[in-house]
């Protein structure tokens, strides 16, 4: 449960860092937030799914 939260957390900071890096505004810095989120969520997710189905 750790890994896609994580993803979460850390796509989040990092998207919104890299829009404020370019010089957005409050829209894009959210906007890049939640993009990275989501795709680092699901890639959390993935290698959540890959432990646990290797563990069995």
């Amino acid at each position: 449960m750790i890994y896609p939260l994580s993803g979460l957390i850390f796509g989040a900071l990092f998207g919104a860092f890299r829009a404020k890096a370019r010089g957005g505004k409050l829209a894009d810095l959210v906007q890049w937030g939640l993009a990275f989120a989501v795709l680092f969520g699901l890639i959390g997710l993935f290698v959540l799914i890959f432990i646990e189905r290797s563990y069995i």
